[in-house]
């Protein structure tokens, strides 16, 4: 019986990617351009909210 929740679940998922997207944004800055392709797709694997992260940290041209 028990166990952790949906909710929990969720939350722990959260947390995970909340910490992934920090380690991502502090690897950002020393990034080469075709590192930085790499950390773009890890973060489209990542997330379902990945097109906004990539808009708002204006990735777009490491889109390609």
């Amino acid at each position: 019986m028990g166990g952790i929740s949906e909710r929990g679940k969720e939350l722990k998922r959260r947390r995970h990617r909340r910490k992934k997207l920090a380690i991502f944004a502090r690897k950002l800055k020393t990034a080469t351009v075709s590192e930085r392709q790499v950390i773009v797709e890890k973060i489209r694997k990542l997330t379902p909210g990945a097109a906004d992260v990539i808009r708002n940290w204006n990735l777009e041209d490491a889109n390609r």
